[in-house]
């Protein structure tokens, strides 16, 4: 090769070696598979892994520091989702190289794990971690076979309006054994499309109830006390539970093995008519040790 092309050829690296990550879970995806050192900044709500935290903070989930990124001197930006839509233009515009991920179901989370680690050349790993991640869901779909019944589960996102979980959640509901009650919204693409009545939440009777709200503390209170709720059999049977949103809500590696575990304890304790632990008094039950 002549020093011309040569020099034209390294005037960047083969791969991305200073990455942005919008969102936790391209975070946790990079650490995962050896990659930790090329991230450079971070969302404010990461939460995981723990050093992640150390690394500067550069966006909210809506809004983003485009002064502060472009400091960071990027090679490439990684997002989620139409609502970082915005976020990807306005960086696009001023020349920063952006990837936005859309998974909404457990294939496509797969994808987007073995997709992460191609961009910053991290293949083999990548497809490591998505096979270690497929083998667990394998693990616990195998399990759920031995339950007495398939209990019916209402999982919920947010409280108002009342949300149904996104596609990943309803999917891993049922993977651990239960049968989501609004597993029909799982199809839509956005929240409007997975917001019920309380009422005809009540009328689909669940016998189970697991809430994580984004970014906030599920409150029994709140969900017992919705109109029509009295004779819900989650209410009466007291199957209120909580799975904290850090580990169920972001699209990656958190919520197939963490998150489906608690969801896997839950929907076990339903089946067999046992009740996992509370905290605290007056706090919902939660699948935490």
């Amino acid at each position: 090769m002549n020093a011309q092309l040569s020099a034209l050829l390294s005037s960047a690296p083969r791969h991305p070696r200073r990455v942005v990550c919008l969102t936790e879970e391209t975070t946790e995806v990079l650490y995962r598979i050896g990659a930790g050192d090329l991230v450079v900044g971070v969302s404010g709500f990461t939460v995981r892994p723990p050093e992640a935290r150390k690394k500067p903070r550069v966006s909210s989930f809506l809004d983003a520091n485009f002064e502060r990124i472009l400091e960071l001197k990027p090679d490439l930006v990684l997002g989620f989702s139409d609502l970082q839509a915005d976020i990807g233009r306005e960086l696009c515009k001023r020349g920063v190289p952006v990837y936005l991920f859309n998974q909404r179901s457990l294939a496509e989370i797969l994808q987007a794990v073995r997709l992460t680690g191609a961009l910053v050349g991290r293949a083999e790993p990548a497809e490591a971690l998505a096979l270690e991640l497929e083998k667990n869901l394998e693990r616990h779909s195998d399990a759920a076979q031995s339950l007495p019944k398939r209990p019916r589960i209402f999982f919920e996102e947010w409280h108002e309006p009342l949300i149904s979980g996104i596609r990943w959640c309803s999917e891993l509901v049922e993977v651990v054994g239960g049968v989501d009650v609004c597993q029909e919204s799982r199809a839509s693409q956005g929240a409007k499309g997975r917001i019920f009545e309380p009422e005809e939440v009540a009328r689909r009777d669940p016998e189970g109830v697991i809430a994580s709200w984004c970014g906030r503390k599920a409150k029994r209170e709140k969900i017992a006390s919705r109109p029509g709720w009295a004779g819900v059999r989650a209410v009466l049977d007291d199957q209120l539970y909580e799975v904290r949103s850090s580990y169920i809500l972001q699209p990656g590696p958190a919520a197939l093995s963490d998150g489906v575990e608690q969801l896997a304890r839950i929907v076990a304790a339903v089946a067999k008519g046992e009740k996992l632990p509370m905290a605290r008094p007056g706090d919902l039950r939660t699948a935490l040790p």
